[in-house]
């Protein structure tokens, strides 16, 4: 364990050390995209310095949407649209390791884990004087907003969670078997264990991430603009670190960071998510395909609806924006 330690710290280091050309401050930048026409800001927690889009009246209810692993900001474009245009102040942010999105010391560990990214929603929500907030995502961005509902439900007048519905990990049964199909489609956790899967990640990441997208929604017919226009954002200098730790902590292959101990406890505990919330699911989501209602309910007190969208896989936000955005206004 202690050796394992060492070689974060280690990779971490060196990832901090590598620069890339910072995004311009505040409105320097606008995403160069029909859809989307939110200029890139930057809001700085005690970690990050964390590049978001915002859409909308500054004076209008909050709204904070997260997206997922391979992604970016773009998949919530469209939805975050519509909800500016319907009278909402809307943040979508860059993950940590994506985009603009850096962290302020190179000795930072570059945590991927599900507390990292829930200590990141909520310490931007700070920055930014956000009292509460609706929040919704998928995947990464879904954990996140089920982390900060969970443990700091004051904060959140709505919660949108789709795909695997209750995202929360407890990486204290990391190292069990979970039931052999789920193990198959959850392939890339395994491979990105390895020197091969690491090697694919740094020198390829375009093409194994372009591979995971055909595998995650694999009829959603998306051109080769939409995906550069993500892909870019893997160029992070910290997104092969945040990544690999983000797969390997779940499995038990690597430990998470110290400094998260307290949260990760608490969420080895599975609470019940008490905020008004909306489950949505994509019928061809061929990661994690709908659970039924039966095993989704029991960690929600106050579950106002759960649907499954056909024709839709992983990338909820982006294949079904209507919807996501919908569900998202329904809440408040």
């Amino acid at each position: 364990m202690q050796g394992s330690t060492s070689l974060i710290d280690r990779r971490s280091a060196i990832a901090g050390l590598v620069s890339l050309p910072m995004v311009p401050m505040a409105s320097a930048s606008v995403l160069n995209s029909p859809m989307e026409r939110g200029t890139v800001k930057h809001v700085s927690t005690d970690t990050l310095d964390i590049g978001y889009l915002e859409f909308g009246p500054v004076d209008g209810a909050p709204v904070i949407l997260l997206h997922g692993f391979p992604y970016d900001a773009h998949a919530c474009g469209e939805a975050a649209t519509k909800l500016g245009a319907a009278g909402k102040r809307c943040i979508v942010p860059f993950l940590r390791g994506y985009g603009p999105t850096r962290f302020l010391r190179p000795d930072t560990f570059r945590s991927g884990q599900q507390a990292a990214l829930g200590a990141d929603l909520k310490a931007m929500m700070d920055a930014l004087s956000l009292q509460q907030a609706v929040l919704a995502g998928y995947d990464w961005g879904g954990r996140a907003a089920c982390v900060v509902a969970a443990l700091w439900p004051e904060r959140v007048t709505g919660l949108v969670t789709c795909g695997t519905a209750y995202n929360l990990q407890n990486l204290a049964t990391a190292t069990k078997p979970i039931e052999v199909q789920a193990e198959r489609r959850h392939w890339y956790w395994f491979y990105l264990d390895s020197k091969r899967g690491e090697a694919a990640l740094s020198e390829d990441r375009r093409t194994l991430c372009e591979a995971l997208w055909r595998d995650f929604s694999p009829t959603w017919k998306f051109g080769p603009e939409t995906y550069a226009r993500t892909a870019s954002s893997f160029d992070n200098p910290d997104f092969v670190a945040v990544v690999l730790h983000s797969y390997r902590v779940r499995i038990g292959a690597m430990p998470g960071d110290p400094a998260l101990e307290e949260i990760e406890l608490w969420l080895a505990r599975q609470p019940k998510i008490t905020v008004p919330t909306i489950a949505l699911a994509g019928d061809d989501d061929g990661v994690d395909p709908p659970a039924p209602l039966e095993k989704v309910a029991p960690h929600f007190t106050n579950l106002k609806r759960y649907a499954t969208l056909p024709g839709i896989g992983h990338n909820l936000p982006q294949e079904a924006p209507v919807a996501f955005a919908e569900a998202v206004l329904e809440l408040g």
